[in-house]
């Protein structure tokens, strides 16, 4: 079976294989925002609230979800915010889809991602001003949806960006977004092994070939700085993790890519350790307004120059 084909019948909750020992694993991920629910000013016990999520899912749905899979920050300045802002955040995660899987499973061909979002909506509809009673202490959750797990919301702002135009795509119905962005990613998952731990252009065109034919690819370090909120400063190493952006010859495989990366983490064969990377699509023309190029000080200029790439693949057809 062909890539392709592949994607036709990809369920939302299966996992989808890639090259170099790498999965993409489904999940729901859901954003929380924890308030008062009443006038104490007594402090947030994450651990009471991580336990109270665990039997709720469990009872409810008969969901395992694990201690780690819960991350909730505390606010430092509780004693200057108001009653009404909100007094921690964290991020929920959902692996086991089983529960879903058997509904789905009832649904037609073509019904199937319809059917899969409205079951998502009602599961965080369920968190939605849910009251959790903390030993006498009450706090009230406010759920939301990360923007880079809704691919039908990420479509219609693209498809808005072909009638009315950006400063990096002209109102131009020929010009339609071409180019993923993945922020987060680890860098030696994508290295060549026992030659680097950062990644090789080769590698990860290797990757994302998985989805379709490749025009443009540019790796570079990110530090992480503002794109995940659910990790403390200290946890993100400088060099550890990689900015990848993909732009493919046709929209075609950009919306395929969108699609399977959509609502997914990354794993890899032997790791224990997941990505929840941080998936966009290019609203700037980054390659076709030469970014990338000069605008990064921290660029891996062994790993992303074309003629590195060009002489890795050479020797590779020698090999062969």
């Amino acid at each position: 079976m062909s890539y392709r084909e592949a994607f036709k019948t990809l369920l939302p909750t299966e996992r989808f294989d890639l090259e170099s020992g790498l999965f993409l694993v489904p999940r729901i991920n859901v954003k929380l925002t924890i308030l008062r629910g009443d006038k104490t000013v007594s402090s947030l016990d994450e651990w009471k609230l991580r336990r109270s999520l665990i039997d709720y899912f469990q009872t409810k749905h008969s969901v395992s979800i694990p201690d780690e899979d819960i991350k909730i920050f505390k606010y430092k300045d509780l004693n200057k915010r108001k009653r009404e802002d909100p007094v921690a955040r964290g991020l929920l995660s959902i692996l086991d889809l089983g529960f879903l899987s058997k509904k789905l499973a009832l649904s037609e061909a073509g019904e199937i991602d319809r059917d899969f979002s409205k079951l998502r909506k009602g599961l965080i509809s369920e968190l939605d001003g849910m009251e959790l009673n903390l030993e006498g202490v009450k706090f009230e959750l406010s759920p939301e949806l990360p923007k880079g797990d809704n691919f039908d919301e990420m479509r219609e702002e693209w498809e808005k960006t072909v009638l009315f135009g950006t400063r990096g795509y002209s109102r131009n119905e020929n010009v339609r977004p071409d180019t993923i962005i993945l922020r987060g990613v680890p860098s030696r998952w994508f290295a060549e092994p026992r030659v680097s731990s950062k990644p090789s252009m080769l590698v990860t065109h290797t990757i994302f070939s998985a989805f379709g034919k490749i025009r443009n690819l540019d790796v570079a370090e990110d530090d992480g700085a503002g794109i995940n909120e659910y990790e403390e400063p200290g946890d993100i190493v400088s060099g550890l993790h990689c900015r990848i952006v993909v732009q493919f010859e046709s929209h075609r495989d950009f919306c395929d890519a969108m699609k399977v990366l959509c609502g997914r983490s990354l794993i890899k064969q032997g790791s224990r350790m997941r990505s929840d990377y941080v998936l966009s699509w290019d609203k700037d023309g980054f390659f076709r307004n030469g970014r990338g190029r000069v605008e990064d000080t921290k660029r891996w200029i062994p790993a992303s120059t074309e003629s590195n790439y060009k002489s890795e693949a050479r020797r590779k057809r020698f090999k062969d």
